[in-house]
Order: structure tokens, then C-alpha cells, then sequence
């Protein structure tokens, strides 16, 4: 595997792409727009202590902020900010470093605006680090160098050229450990969280600050409204902030990010690795970000997490219960815009559905993207619209514009045909679970899936995992393989979509080394598909304000599409040992029967007609579990085992 490649230090958001685009004059947005008063929302305690602000140029048209400051004169700033937490335990409080950039008239004309945060670890880059071994019972096992995080694909930065036009200040932060900040990254812990909650306290008047020279500096400048932005990483630590419930902030948009870091190191009771980074864990990814000058002073806390963090068993437990923020969305005071890929296998999309579920049942505002990239943000692909819906959730929850964006289809799903719906919910409305059975086929033929159960039946496999892929297991469907099992419908007659979480039930018994289950959902047919890459076109298009060396203009992109005979639809795990429960392990009597359940990752996917779908059963999953040596012996009973569908209306009739 090749080594991380460091990321370059960034002061700002990184640029996106290439082009000239004027900037727009100020004279000709103002006599086109409206000047924004009574839209204004109620200033924080602290900045309504500050003298009353003059005149000044915000402007409003169409219900959206107009860009009528100058982005080439915005003014910068740097502060490092307390916070609550100690993490490199030396006794003094952590700071977190903030970098502001922000319209000049918040200096000469008592300017006050919201801000717009990206949070990260990757501001200065990141280190080389090895991942642990996955081949359990090898001798000849080593330890896997990490491959490289693409980090080209991190967010594009535009919050510059085009929030700030509009009046608002943008803003990029260290989290604790990295770059300008102190104390240690701990993947996830409250000590980050804290960090991240420090900056938007800051902007409310509520925590010290201070200037590169000890310069004690407040934000004066600052509604005390805040929003966040990001993905991945960048896309988690805004969950994180809104979980603590801190006063001011008021909008974010999480893409593609982490609300329990349990889901995105583990599954099912088990040791599962993010797609693509096998054997990563909280320890090396602490590592990888410790960027902070003095690194060796965190050396006894990442120890810490590393002996904690439990690559044996796999199950829940405080170092993951400290990493979970799902149980605190009910002290969520901001609307949440939760964006995700459908086909984003490293922070999976049960990270995202379960915060959207959470969110709803504690009466959160909240909008839902769901597109057909990877690990990446729709924004090169549907730059207008993105533009329009970020800028209108900002400008609702920060300036109080009532444009309607709180009205609108709460949900965005981006089809493989590239095409969007909308939806008031998801899964969409008329969804319902449909149980499958999975019945014993013909000697030396797959087994089938239908809505009536077989006659109960016995079939084995013998786990290989450890040498042969997922990929390579599910091939050849329409012959038997000792190493699996295969159960498929006949070619549908017409389309089914999968909307939501599929889930297995299942009777089996396990003899030899391995405790894993897996189960792929797969669509069979050949058939040109969306592999979550994406290509350029080569159409430039200009959002934002240019300036010497960044101006303003992305190159829209496609998604990448692939003619393959299947699609691995979702997947899912269990350790056997925590059928009961994830927190708990249990031993397993070789042999003997049990009943599993366990769910697969949410997908909304549209099996075409003529296709077949498919429910393949493998213990190791090369690219995702720890692999065990091989032998291991499954027993499933069928005809009492069965899949569980989400189907949106229709599906169960095209199953019949």
C-alpha cells in the first residue's frame, strides 16, 4: 500500500479549481437588493453589551444575502482560544487556534456578521503512520502501512469568495492537537469536542482569547452566530460541537461525517475497518493528525487510547461510549444539513442515517443529501443548487431570512442515472419492510430468495475470506462455490428500490477460528453504474469574488460511471460472539445452532428490471474484518433464515 503524503498547510479554505471571474460591483447588487433590517435575528448577550452598530452595507434580494463586501479587502485575524479541556493532562487548559478572515467594514464601519467555521485536523497536514495487522494467526503477518487519504477530495474550498461577499465571516480552526493548537488529538473524545465548542464560545464573548502576541482579543466584531461546515473529519467535529449543545451555533452541514466513531472503527460487535484504510484505529489516526508543535508530550495519551480501544473483541465499551454522540442529539440547537454518499464506504452511511433518525425524534430542523459520490461532497456536481441551498440554510439560521428554505422537500436523493427527488422524508414515504426468505436451490445450484419460505434445509460453506476477496466470492453467481452462498430472485419484471436498512436474520452455526458473518446485498445484471468517482468535463464555472491567485471558479464534474455484470448493493457484519449483544461477548459452542441478527448499511438503491437481486453469505470480509485463518465452517438452515427489505411502494409485488 503507498504512505500518506502530508497535506499542505493551509491559512484558508483550500482553493477550487481555475479561471478568471470579476468581481461583482457593489453599486449594482445594492440597487438591485433590498437593505436587510428587520431580517437581522437578535445579537448574543455579549455583543448586545457593545456599543450600537452604525449603517451599514448588508444587503438582501431574492431572500438570499447579496455579495456586496469586498472579499480582496477583507481583513484577517489569528487567536488562540481556552478551552475547558487538558488533554495533554500538563495542567494548563488546551487552546485551539482560529484563523479569521472576515469583510473589512467589521473594523472601520462597527460591521458585526455570523460566522461560517470548517473545523479540521488536516490544516497542517498529516503524518505517516502504520495500521495494525488484520491476518489474525499468521506468522508471517506484518503490520500495513496506511494508503493514502486522497485529500484532494476534501471539501473545495470556496467560503471566501462567496459567504464572505455576503457578509459573513469565515473561519478555519485546529482541532486540539494539530497545527497551532495544544493539547492532543484523542479521535473523538470529549476533550475535541470541547475544543470545538471553545471557538464558537469564543465568538459569543464566553471564552479567552488571544492574539499570536499574548494580546488578549475579543470578537467584537461577532453576532455570536455560527455555522459549521465540512467533510469527513471536518464534517464530524460540527457534530460534535452541536451535541454539546453550546449557545450560538446555529446551522451546520455535516458532510459525510462521523456520529459514533464505534461505526466507523467496528461493526456489529466486531473489529471492521473504514473502507480502504485496513487495520486503521483511533490510535493511528491520533497519530496521523498530531501535527502540534512538541508531539512527544502526547505520546502516554495516545498509548492510552491504543490500550483501550480493544482490537480483540470488538465490542462497545467507554472509549467508544465517549466517541458517541448520537445519544446526545437531543441538546442539539442547531439545524443540521446532513449530506452523504451513497456510495461512501469509508465513514459509512449508518453514521449519517442514524444522526438524520436522532435528529428527527428530538425535533431538530434538518435537511437530508443523499448523492451517488464516495467519500466527497456534491458540490462539483451540482454547484448551483448546492450553492443555493447552503447559502439559504446559512442565511435562515444565521441572518433569520425567512426564504423558505425550512418549507422546502426536506430530503435531496440523487439517482445512478445521475437525476434528483425530492422527498418530505427518508426513507421516502410508502416504504415498507418486506421479510425475504432464503430458500435451498437445486444441487449445485444458488439458492433462491422469495416471499414464501422454502422447506427447511441445511447448506454449508468453508471460510476462505482470509485469501479471497468479496468480489471475487460473489462472482460466478449462477454456479455453487464451497467458500460462500448464494441465494437469488428470478429477473425481476420490474424495478425495486431499496430504501433504507436492510437487515438479516439468520440460523446458523459456526465451527473453527472466524466469529464473522457478513452479507452482501448485490444486483446482478450488466449494467453501466455510478462508482462514486467522479471526472471532470471540462466546464469551468465561477461561483465567487476573484482575487490575485484564487479566482473563484471550480470545473464541474460528472460522476464516473462503470459496465460491470453486479454491484455490491450494501453490506453488513456480525461478530457472533455479540449476537446478544454488542457490548458483550459470548462464547460460541462450536456446532451448535443459534439465531443472529443483524443489519446491513442503509442504501437507497433501484434494482433495474430484468436484473436479479442477490444475498451473498461469507464469514471474513477481506477488505473490511480481521482475518482469521481459514476453515472455518458455517452451517446455515434455510427456509428459517431471511433478509429483510425497506422496499418503496411497488417492491413487494415485483418480489411476488
Amino acid at each position: 500500500m503507498s504512505q500518506r503524503s502530508p497535506q499542505r498547510p493551509r491559512m484558508r479554505p483550500p482553493r477550487a479549481g481555475a479561471g478568471a471571474a470579476a468581481p461583482t460591483t457593489g453599486a449594482a447588487l445594492v440597487a438591485a437588493a433590498a437593505l436587510l433590517t428587520a431580517a437581522l435575528p437578535a445579537a448574543s448577550a455579549s455583543a448586545r453589551s457593545a456599543p450600537a452598530a452604525p449603517p451599514h452595507r448588508l444587503t438582501v434580494g431574492g431572500g438570499e444575502t447579496q455579495p456586496v463586501f469586498s472579499r480582496a479587502d477583507a481583513v484577517t485575524q489569528t487567536v488562540n482560544i481556552e478551552t475547558t479541556a487538558d488533554s495533554d493532562r500538563d495542567g494548563v487548559r488546551d487552546r485551539v487556534q482560529l484563523r479569521i478572515m472576515r469583510p473589512k467594514e467589521t473594523d472601520t464601519a462597527g460591521l458585526r456578521v455570523p460566522t461560517i467555521m470548517e473545523p479540521s485536523p488536516y490544516w497542517a497536514g498529516i503524518n505517516d503512520v502504520p495500521n495494525h495487522p488484520v491476518d489474525i494467526g499468521d506468522a508471517q503477518a506484518r503490520a500495513l502501512t496506511t494508503t493514502q487519504r486522497n485529500l484532494a477530495e476534501m471539501f473545495p474550498g470556496y467560503y471566501d469568495n462567496y459567504f464572505l461577499p455576503r457578509g459573513y465571516a469565515v473561519a478555519d480552526l485546529d482541532s486540539i492537537g494539530t497545527g497551532g493548537s495544544t493539547g492532543c488529538p484523542t479521535s473523538g473524545d470529549r476533550s475535541e469536542q470541547a475544543g470545538a465548542k471553545a471557538a464558537v464560545d469564543w465568538l459569543n464573548g464566553r471564552a479567552r482569547g488571544w492574539a499570536p502576541d499574548g494580546t488578549p482579543v475579543k470578537a467584537t466584531w461577532s453576532t455570536g452566530n455560527v455555522g459549521m461546515i465540512g467533510q469527513s473529519y471536518d464534517g464530524t467535529l460540527p457534530n460534535m460541537a452541536a451535541a454539546s449543545g453550546v449557545e450560538g451555533l446555529k446551522a451546520i452541514v455535516p458532510i459525510a461525517g462521523i456520529s459514533s466513531w464505534y461505526d466507523y472503527y467496528r461493526a456489529g460487535g466486531g473489529v471492521v475497518a473504514p473502507g480502504g484504510y485496513q487495520g486503521e484505529d483511533l490510535d493511528v489516526l491520533a497519530k496521523a493528525v498530531l501535527t502540534r508543535k512538541n508531539p512527544e508530550v502526547c505520546q502516554k495519551v495516545i498509548d492510552q487510547i491504543e490500550a483501550t480501544q480493544d482490537r480483540e473483541t470488538g465490542d462497545y465499551g467507554k472509549v467508544w461510549a465517549e466517541r458517541d454522540y448520537v445519544g446526545q442529539a437531543r441538546n442539539v440547537h442547531a439545524a443540521v444539513m446532513v449530506v452523504h454518499g451513497l456510495n461512501d464506504w469509508n465513514v459509512k452511511l449508518k453514521n449519517s442515517v442514524q444522526w438524520w433518525n436522532a435528529l428527527k425524534k428530538a425535533g431538530v430542523p434538518r435537511k437530508l443529501w443523499l448523492h451517488q459520490g464516495n467519500h466527497s461532497t456534491p458540490f462539483r456536481w451540482r454547484v448551483e443548487e448546492w450553492l443555493r441551498q447552503t447559502l439559504h440554510w446559512f442565511d435562515r439560521y444565521l441572518y433569520g431570512i425567512r426564504n423558505g428554505i425550512d418549507k422546502e422537500p426536506r430530503v435531496d436523493v440523487q439517482h445512478a442515472d445521475g437525476t434528483w427527488e425530492t422527498a418530505k422524508d427518508w426513507p421516502v414515504p410508502g416504504t415498507r419492510t418486506v421479510p425475504v426468505s432464503l430458500n435451498a436451490g437445486p444441487s449445485g445450484q444458488p439458492g433462491t430468495l422469495g416471499l414464501r419460505p422454502g422447506r427447511p434445509a441445511t447448506q454449508s460453506f468453508t471460510d476462505q475470506g482470509k485469501t479471497r476477496t468479496a468480489e471475487d466470492l460473489l462472482a460466478n453467481e449462477g454456479r455453487a462455490d464451497p467458500n460462500r452462498l448464494a441465494y437469488l430472485t428470478p429477473a425481476l419484471d420490474r424495478p425495486v428500490r431499496i430504501d433504507g436498512t436492510p437487515s438479516m436474520s439468520l440460523r446458523a452455526s459456526l465451527d473453527g477460528r472466524s466469529p464473522y458473518l457478513t452479507a452482501l446485498l448485490v444486483d446482478y445484471g450488466t449494467d453501466s453504474r455510478p462508482t462514486g468517482a467522479r471526472v471532470d468535463t471540462g466546464q469551468k464555472v465561477c461561483y465567487g469574488q476573484s482575487v490575485p491567485g484564487d479566482e473563484g471558479c471550480t470545473t464541474r464534474q460528472a460522476l464516473a460511471m462503470q459496465t460491470a455484470p453486479y454491484k455490491i448493493i450494501t453490506r453488513g457484519w456480525l461478530d457472533a460472539r455479540n449476537r446478544h449483544s454488542f457490548s458483550r461477548t459470548d462464547p460460541i459452542t462450536p456446532g451448535r445452532t443459534y439465531a443472529f441478527r443483524w443489519d446491513l448499511q442503509p442504501t437507497d438503491y433501484t434494482v433495474k428490471a430484468g436484473h436479479r437481486l442477490g444475498v451473498i453469505l461469507l464469514s471474513t470480509d477481506y477488505d473490511y474484518t480481521l482475518r482469521y485463518p481459514a476453515g472455518t465452517v458455517v452451517t446455515t438452515r434455510t427456509g428459517v433464515s431471511r433478509v429483510d427489505l425497506p422496499l418503496a411502494r411497488g417492491g413487494r409485488e415485483a418480489l411476488g
